[in-house]
């Protein structure tokens, strides 16, 4: 897949996401998953990023080649807001995952291999599990490990995370950029692959 249009469309509040097939990308805050968004789509301040964790505070809806959105969702776990906007934050979240009219072709969960999989990425699975999604985990930052240590760390998680795919990426040097636009691309032709 080439990705030759990208565009911010709007910030999502409730169930307003369009009709085109949507792709989701969740993450703890702090994973790089607005970075990992932004090298897919070839610019580098689509989605905003920030050294802040919690930048992204509500769903941003990305248009991509007039044909899927691509949704960025605020991050869950540590972010510098209040608690009670943490909890909204968690909670647009969940209500995507239970209860939205439709649901994304995709999920894709963004983690830092160096951490590899949380308590909170694992509760994140189970709850899209329950509900039948789609997931594939995105291990960001494999650039920060030699091959020896990442090896060791897809192994890891691997184990954890059981039958759920794992990309091995990098969003500085774009290393699994190829693979993940195949596994969009797939999912958008044919969703049950």
């Amino acid at each position: 897949m080439e990705i030759k249009e990208a565009k911010f469309i709007k910030t999502v509040m409730g169930d307003d996401y369009g009709s085109l097939p949507q792709i989701a990308f969740f993450g703890r805050s702090n994973v790089g998953k607005s970075s990992v968004i932004n090298s897919i789509i070839g610019k580098k301040d689509l989605a905003k990023t920030s050294k802040i964790p919690g930048k992204t505070r509500s769903a941003n809806l990305y248009l991509i080649n007039n044909e899927f959105y691509l949704i960025d969702f605020p991050g869950y776990g540590f972010a510098k807001v209040s608690i009670k906007e943490r909890n909204k934050m968690i909670s647009r979240i969940l209500w995507y995952v239970r209860s939205a009219k439709k649901k994304p072709r995709a999920v894709f969960l963004v983690i830092d291999i160096k951490v590899g999989l949380t308590q909170l990425d694992k509760e994140m699975i189970e709850n899209l599990s329950e509900n039948r999604h789609k997931i594939f985990l995105i291990a960001n930052k494999s650039d920060k490990l030699k091959q020896l240590s990442y090896q060791e760390q897809i192994e890891l998680i691997e184990k954890e995370a059981k039958d759920i795919p794992i990309i091995g990426y990098s969003a500085k040097t774009k290393k699994g950029r190829d693979e993940l636009l195949e596994v969009i691309e797939r999912q958008l032709k044919n969703p049950c692959d």
